[in-house]
């Protein structure tokens, strides 16, 4: 299992239990201050996700991670919709897989 800084493991089984009943998901990166290890508690929790399409499914998913009993807040993107150069090239620095 992958141990990441920011997130302590309950929660991460949480997150992947929400994304693994979607088919479409085939992959999550964690990126931002969580994958760095510099979050606060107050943190936001980023996540691109591979197989996902268009923000709007992204969207979706990141609604049904709000509603776990985490007090974590979340930014879901579609990777294959990020277009802008920096942050794609942040989250292939920084990124943690955390699924698929």
């Amino acid at each position: 299992m992958t141990t990441v800084r920011g997130l302590e493991p309950r929660a991460l089984n949480l997150i992947r239990d929400v994304l693994s009943r979607h088919p479409a998901v085939t992959g999550a990166i964690l990126f931002g201050s969580r994958a760095k290890g510099t979050a606060r508690p107050a943190s936001d929790v980023d996540l691109a996700l591979e197989g996902v399409n268009t923000p709007l499914e992204a969207e979706e998913i990141a609604g049904e991670l709000e509603e776990l009993p985490l007090p974590y807040r979340f930014d879901v993107q579609a990777l294959s919709a990020i277009r802008h150069a920096a942050l794609r090239e942040h989250i292939e620095r920084v990124g943690v897989r955390i699924l698929g």
